[in-house]
């Protein structure tokens, strides 16, 4: 039996040290991040399966060309919540990826409680129109997603012929739908945060969302089925579940999330260090037994699989591909040397990885030791949390060199920058008038500077103590933002993160040479994405749920056991 020992039955005894920060968020490490038992989507599917709900389509009103309306009931213990989705007739010339379209094919609210006709014709509406749309406190996320053409149609006139879609082709894609936004917690007048967040459904992070777009992907196979059926009645069928399952929810991400790990300091310190806490609870296993040993082999096999499956253009992420498969197949061969007597196995594999794997091999790793553990691990899920409504005072009564030392402390890893050189501020983050969407703009090539966001913390904090360094006459924080208010900002960050040691991406995000794509990856691998493509430095798609259960399968399957293709005996 694998053990950790405990002490009076609280939080496991760790016999290894949580990793630094200093090397977990440098921004090339959190760009190569995967999904993990943490992750938000599969903290979804756990609580639905054990918890045993239930779900149901009590209307399909599309017609034979596809545009009309769908709801999904999804009935939990204590509340129901109705996906409500429109599908439209999208001209090709419209469809686009981009925050700023105005139409798509496909557009959905997460509705909470059971939806009557009234409340569908006001749904009908304004759901379509998004952002200019009126949403109201009983929606709760709103969301809409555009076909991938090539492989909707080619699904559809397979299965209307009676045929299965090719499998390269499902292997080259891996989704029907991808969303070009989910949004949630109050944004453009839906139900704030404060409205559910206490509710048990929803224990976690973005669980609404999740929730929604794992819906989404059932509509997007009923769709093109029914659209096969319309097609050809006689002759069409059912997609093969097997093949179903390998089909998830796209996404396209842009630059609009890149700041979200800069902006919510206390959220990000929540996430990582549950994913760190949950790392050193396993390298703390003293022994493991011959089953979890082979079924960590048998993980790493199916890891294989995945990474032979995950196909990019981008030639930057090709290269880190083609280093995970053989990293992968080292670990294999290093894991057969694991036995139930081997003392502290999982540290043993941790730090042979250090060493002999690439950084995208390491982050797998982590994740994948995480996979056999749910019940050491998995309860961790319920500190990725924050409470970030709270009005954070500064405290103008702290002493300036009290000051000046929690920020040299905070900020270590930032003095070895050189900020006066044009590579280390080559960057400008500001607003889009237009789209008030965030940007990124080369401070050498526009005029930019007086649009310029707060989303450098490592710079401004410099400037900061260049300042508490040049004014020994101020005592206290108040009397020296008296005179110098350009600081507030930065002096309550430094305030609230001062005991959060994951809460900073501990790297210049101005720098000429910042991939802004890490950002996203890193946000993204705690949703649960998978296959993620680089479009360019600045935007990708991902997949979520793949392999994943449908509702319908939920009691048949472990969602847990899912995530990575299953093994051809």
């Amino acid at each position: 039996m694998d053990t950790l020992q405990n002490h009076n039955n609280d939080e496991p005894v760790l016999k290894v040290n949580l990793r630094p920060p200093k090397m977990v968020m440098r921004l090339n490490r959190m760009g190569a991040f995967h999904q993990s038992r943490l992750s938000f989507m599969r903290v979804l599917l756990r609580r639905l399966k054990t918890e045993n709900w239930s779900f149901e389509r009590p209307v399909w009103r599309v017609n034979d060309m596809g545009v009309g309306l769908a709801t999904y009931k999804a009935c939990g213990p204590n509340n129901i919540y109705t996906l409500v989705a429109f599908s439209h007739d999208l001209e090709d010339d419209l469809r686009s990826d981009r925050v700023i379209a105005e139409a798509w094919d496909a557009t959905f609210t997460l509705f909470d409680g059971e939806v009557d006709e009234e409340q569908i014709l006001r749904l009908s509406t304004n759901v379509p129109r998004q952002e200019a749309g009126r949403i109201s406190e009983t929606e709760l996320v709103l969301s809409r997603a555009n076909k991938s053409l090539r492989l909707f149609s080619h699904v559809k006139e397979r299965l209307a012929s009676g045929k299965q879609p090719d499998q390269s082709l499902i292997d080259q894609v891996g989704y029907l739908m991808r969303t070009t936004a989910v949004y949630g917690a109050g944004k453009f007048g839906a139900a704030d945060l404060g409205c559910w967040s206490e509710r048990s459904d929803f224990l976690g992070s973005f669980q609404p969302e999740m929730l929604t777009v794992w819906l989404i992907r059932t509509f997007s196979v009923d769709l093109v089925e029914h659209m096969a059926r319309i097609d050809s009645p006689e002759t069409c069928v059912n997609l093969d579940p097997e093949i179903r399952r390998q089909l998830g929810v796209g996404n396209a991400t842009g630059l609009g999330m890149a700041p979200f790990l800069i902006n919510h300091p206390t959220l990000i310190h929540s996430w990582v260090h549950a994913r760190e806490t949950a790392l050193a609870r396993v390298r703390s296993v003293d022994l493991a037994d011959v089953i979890t040993l082979r079924n960590f082999k048998n993980l790493v096999r199916r890891a294989k699989l995945s990474a032979k499956n995950w196909i990019v253009n981008d030639p930057h992420q090709i290269t880190k591909i083609e280093g995970l498969r053989r990293d992968l197949d080292a670990l294999l061969e290093k894991s057969s040397e694991l036995s139930e007597s081997t003392l502290y196995p999982w540290d043993i594999l941790y730090e042979w990885g250090m060493t002999q794997m690439s950084i995208e091999g390491q982050e797998a790793l982590v994740s994948l030791m995480m996979e056999p553990y749910g019940t050491l691990v998995d309860d961790l899920s319920l500190t990725m949390s924050a409470d970030e409504t709270t009005l954070n005072r500064i405290d103008g009564q702290q002493t300036t060199s009290a000051l000046k030392e929690l920020v040299c402390k905070t900020y270590e890893w930032a003095d070895s920058i050189d900020f006066d050189t044009a590579a280390a501020r080559a960057r400008v983050w500001y607003i889009s008038e237009e789209k008030l969407e965030p940007r990124l703009g080369e401070r050498s090539l526009e005029e930019l500077e007086d649009f310029e966001q707060p989303l450098s913390p490592g710079y401004d904090a410099m400037k900061l103590i260049r300042d508490l360094s040049q004014s020994s006459n101020y005592t206290n924080v108040a009397e020296f933002l008296l005179s110098f208010p350009e600081h507030r900002h930065i002096v309550r960050r430094v305030q609230i993160i001062a005991s959060k040691e994951y809460a900073e991406i501990q790297d210049n995000t101005i720098a000429a040479e910042m991939m802004p794509i890490d950002l996203l990856r890193c946000k993204l691998s705690f949703f649960g994405a998978t296959k993620f493509d680089p479009r360019s430095d600045r935007w990708l798609r991902i997949n979520l749920f793949q392999h994943m259960p449908f509702p319908n399968e939920l009691s048949k399957f472990d969602p847990d056991d899912m995530v990575f293709p299953q093994l051809i005996d």
